[in-house]
């Protein structure tokens, strides 16, 4: 079985910031996944073209299964952005952003975990510079499918973390108690913005693939995991660049 996390950036290519469905079709192609997790996903956006990226993608793949789940509904445009937390009660065709899963298997069901940010604006410093600036954290959210795989029933989390160390570790023990009544196989992918170290502290899990994802082109850091629990056995992973993307999608093959 073949596993896969990818933060795909919107479709956009890093280098001049244009969107290209072509370059998600193929990238989505090469990683030949059964099962697969994006995370920065539009749907409905003007900068993507009004494409619905999950339905790209689950086409690319050969997805009997897939549902996209909004963090951030509205539209993000030249002027500006006019974000708000998504619900879970947005209108089908709403502009939003968000994460996705998709199966090449049969889903048996799912479960949406919402993940509050920082309340309040919070100070960064960014590219060296002396000054912090105060930037506001986004809300988050994390989905849950029972998928009925070749080797059993085995439960798998999409997740996308938020950037604020301190506080990523708070939102990922919400995630892993979401799960405390599942039994069996568990697998928990996502663009974590933790390393390894954290993310197996945190989860109690293991990690199916160890490799540098971030930046895309001289990757310094693993933001980007795929833990495993419950008898799963990985037998090897990898990094990929791919057209897209800041980041390498990374795979394993599990047991």
């Amino acid at each position: 079985m073949r596993f896969a996390t990818f933060n795909i950036l919107n479709g956009r290519v890093p280098t001049d910031q244009h969107v290209t469905l072509d370059g998600l079709t193929e990238s989505v192609k090469r990683l030949d996944a059964d099962v697969l997790a994006l995370q920065e996903v539009d749907h409905n956006q003007h900068r993507s073209e009004n494409a619905d990226l999950t339905a790209i993608a689950a086409e690319a793949m050969g997805a009997v299964e897939h549902r996209f789940v909004a963090a951030l509904s509205g539209s993000h445009g030249a002027t500006g952005a006019t974000w708000v937390a998504a619900t879970g009660e947005e209108h089908p065709d709403a502009a939003a952003y968000g994460i996705a899963l998709l199966s090449r298997w049969p889903v048996h069901g799912w479960q949406v975990v919402r993940l509050p940010p920082v309340p309040l604006p919070v100070p960064m410093r960014f590219g060296g510079r002396l000054r912090p600036y105060l930037v506001r954290d986004e809300p988050r959210v994390a989905v849950v499918a029972t998928i009925e795989t070749p080797c059993g029933v085995v439960t798998v989390v999409n997740t996308h973390l938020s950037f604020l160390r301190w506080w990523n570790g708070r939102q990922l023990r919400r995630v892993v108690a979401s799960l405390v009544e599942r039994s069996g196989p568990v697998v928990l992918m996502g663009d974590l913005n933790m390393g390894p170290e954290q993310a197996v502290r945190l989860t109690g899990l293991q990690p199916a693939a160890s490799a540098l994802t971030f930046p895309v082109h001289e990757p310094t850091e693993q933001l980007d995991h795929i833990l495993v629990g419950g008898g799963l056995v990985a037998s090897g992973g990898e990094a990929m660049a791919l057209p897209i993307s800041d980041h390498r999608a990374l795979t394993a093959d599990l047991t």
